[in-house]
């Protein structure tokens, strides 16, 4: 397989034809490239495609050689310095190259149908394949300079796609948000790269971390000085992978469209920081302080994020705040110096999150059959409940997602999660209560989700269903699925909110729509709300399954839930137990703790983490029982929690944790206080101090010279006898004042 690896810089290339052809195609032919945007999921998958089948190819020669390939080619040198750009293919670019190329494969094909109904529909996917380029030359990446080009380009990729519906407030606050924040982070991961290159003369990994492990062991570093140029580095990883206190924007972050929230949150930008930190490990492990602090914050984060999702009714943002738990756990394990834990825990949360996240666009796909484009009603998990019997596919999918998540057998997160728990007890007894402790919340909101959403009875504050079916109804869809059939006309939107045409074709999707006479009168070009129409009281809509290619993205991200936990399940071989994964990753997990297990001391450590886990369901299906519906459930938590007159003790301590939870900790709050009205008042008054008084002393100056030189001008009466009189006169006041003073002294 070596001879794959000289051409593995074309890696990030290969997407990049789709946004260049989009971008020029937009520029030059702007109504040609849109009338043919069906063409343009073709391309992204078949690329991606492409490129899953060479890094495939990588990672079988990673296994089967245990060989590390680093290609340098000479960008500018001097006397004094000099810049390589190259590629790095060892165990850990290849496990993210299969990762991303993965995700990124179905997140297209699911993309296609999730956005057909979008006038953005062109310039999605080419925000989405550069922003798949811009990853991928970040795992491939040589030195800490090409990491950072390709950092930054992530970073704007993702304010474009958190952003790309930004005439909504929400969602063009949420990319500033999001942009802002990480800057912080990037600039501090900026200082500490030239830190580093101060130390050590080189951006290149191998000869950094050569040169570091020398001038460690001769005792020839300043210690201060290295441990900021490592705290400043991993800076750059708490704002990307979203840990406290740089975690704000990823809530936030879901403003943007399903699928990119799926992206994000498995394979790219949040992954993008947990690589670095796996990258730069050799390097971090010689500081133990900074050790410490990674484990620290990541412990934080675990904790934090568990917290905040408690109480959250957007289905997206309690997701997310589980990503942010979940990024913790994968932190912690490389503060612990587990490189095999963290990465095997990288990858079973990756296709689990992603299977979540686009079965929740699943799911808000089917509440805008009802309510409409508006997100605060269709990712409101208080309005759902009862989706079972209309969603059956997404609902068996989201559980299984959920069931991963919480760390139930065998399903993917169980293995990797088990592992990071029993890797905390023999690191801090502390630390592994807390995660063990985080564990049973996550199985708790977790299933709060589920429950929420599936089981009970749908809300709809306009619409009550009690399960039987109407006489009259219509089935509404953005996505292009016809509903189940109405005794009046078959409506659809999908013509209407695209270009005005009467009929419409998409790649995956080979059925064509017809509008209804009765929509062909309105002209709106984006129906953004359906509650401003005027419906008949008689006609009632009901939720449906989403199209065929949304669900087929949904089973094959179910198969890797089911078996990609197998890579570290332990085998016996020769006496020995093993695993796919400390195989794949035997060159660069040497210097870390990489103790194998048997399947005894496995299953053993296993019973306490499962039965964790099963706990925090239990007291999740009690609250929230399905025997009640989930709006009738929330009630009933909020007037114990709220509204009892008498409380006890304990329903203080439930009403101060939802508060904190709903809240988001108040930390958002905190920052809003602090710093934003804090910088503004600075502004203010450096605006203030520059226009009062810098302005004002120039502003005096030139002011009391205009009126000296009009006091002057009539002195002056154009005789030479006066000039002379008076320059004679100040000679002997100033000479006298001379005489005057020595006298004195």
């Amino acid at each position: 397989m070596e001879h794959t690896y000289p051409y593995a810089w074309i890696i990030p290339l290969v997407p990049l034809p789709v946004p260049v052809l989009i971008g020029v195609g937009l520029l030059l032919f702007p109504t040609a490239t849109k009338s043919i945007r069906r063409m343009w999921a073709f391309p992204s998958v078949f690329l991606f495609s492409i490129l899953l089948l060479f890094s495939a190819d990588l990672a079988i020669g990673q296994i089967n050689s245990n060989s590390i390939y680093q290609y340098m080619g000479s960008w500018t040198i001097n006397n004094d310095f000099s810049l390589e750009f190259g590629h790095l293919i060892d165990p850990l670019t290849s496990i993210m190259l299969i990762l991303i190329t993965t995700v990124g494969i179905i997140v297209l094909i699911y993309s296609d149908n999730y956005m057909s109904h979008d006038q953005g529909y062109v310039r999605f996917f080419a925000y989405i394949s550069f922003f798949n380029t811009s990853m991928l030359g970040l795992v491939t990446s040589s030195n800490l300079i090409q990491i950072y080009i390709f950092w930054e380009l992530v970073g704007m990729c993702s304010y474009l796609l958190i952003g790309f519906w930004f005439t909504r407030p929400l969602a063009a606050n949420a990319c500033q948000k999001a942009f802002v924040t990480n800057r912080i982070g990037d600039f501090g991961l900026f200082l500490g790269i030239l830190g580093l290159y101060w130390i050590t003369g080189s951006f290149e990994f191998r000869d950094l971390f050569e040169i570091f492990n020398n001038l460690s062991y001769n005792n020839d570093l300043n210690f201060l000085f290295v441990t900021l140029c490592a705290f400043l580095l991993f800076s750059g990883a708490v704002a990307k992978s979203a840990q406290f206190p740089l975690h704000v924007w990823l809530p936030d972050a879901m403003e943007g469209p399903t699928p990119i929230s799926a992206l994000i949150h498995a394979a790219t930008m949040v992954a993008a920081g947990i690589f670095l930190v796996a990258r730069l490990l050799p390097l971090f492990i010689v500081i133990p302080y900074i050790m410490n602090l990674i484990s620290l914050i990541s412990i934080l984060t675990v904790l934090l994020g568990a917290t905040l999702a408690l109480a959250q009714k957007d289905i997206k943002r309690s997701l997310a705040y589980s990503t942010m738990s979940q990024l913790g756990y994968m932190m912690l394990a490389l503060g612990m110096g587990s490189y095999r834990a963290a990465l095997f825990h990288l990858i079973t949360h990756a296709y689990s999150k992603a299977l979540l996240f686009l079965g929740s666009g699943s799911i808000i796909h089917s509440m805008e059959a009802i309510v409409g484009y508006s997100p605060d009603k269709s990712q409101n998990m208080v309005l759902m409940g009862g989706l079972t019997k209309y969603v059956p596919i997404t609902k068996t999918a989201f559980l299984l997602g959920t069931l991963s998540l919480c760390g139930i057998p065998p399903l993917a997160c169980f293995w990797s999660k088990d592992e990071i728990l029993n890797e905390t007890w023999l690191y801090s007894p502390i630390f592994a209560i807390i995660a063990c402790s985080t564990a049973g919340l996550t199985a708790f909101y977790m299933f709060r989700i589920y429950l929420l959403t599936f089981e009970g009875h749908l809300n709809m504050n306009f619409q009550n269903y009690s399960g039987k079916k109407m006489s009259s109804f219509h089935s509404i869809s953005l996505w292009g699925k016809e509903g189940t059939k109405a005794s009046k006309k078959k409506w659809s939107l999908l013509t209407l909110l695209t270009m005005n045409n009467n009929e419409r074709n998409y790649f995956f999707s080979k059925k064509t729509y017809q509008i209804g006479n009765n929509l062909k009168k309105i002209n709106q070009p984006f129906i953004t709300h359906f509650e401003t129409w005027n419906w008949n009281k008689t006609n009632f809509l009901y939720p449906h399954e989403s199209d065929n290619t949304m669900l087929f993205s949904l089973l094959v991200l179910v198969l890797f839930t089911l078996f990609v936990g197998a890579i570290g399940i332990p085998f016996r071989h020769e006496g020995e137990y093993f695993n796919l994964l400390s195989k794949w990753l035997t060159t660069s997990i040497n210097p870390f703790l990489t103790n194998s297990v048997d399947w005894y001391e496995f299953l053993r450590n296993a019973i306490f983490s499962v039965s964790i886990a099963s706990f925090g369901i239990l007291i999740a299906s009690i609250l929230y029982k399905p025997v009640y519906s989930s709006l009738q459930n929330l009630n009933l938590i909020n007037s114990v929690v709220k509204k009892a007159p008498n409380r006890s003790f304990g329903d203080k301590i439930i009403n101060v944790i939802y508060g904190w939870s709903y809240n988001r900790g108040y930390i958002d709050d905190f920052y809003a206080t602090s710093f934003t009205k804090g910088i503004r008042g600075l502004a203010k008054l450096t605006h203030f101090f520059d226009r009062r008084i810098i302005d004002g002393i120039t502003n005096g100056i030139g002011i009391i010279s205009f009126f000296l030189g009009e006091v002057i001008k009539y002195v002056g009466g154009g005789r030479i006898s006066s000039y002379l009189f008076l320059y004679l006169s100040y000679v002997s006041i100033f000479l006298l004042s001379m005489v005057i003073l020595q006298q004195i002294h």
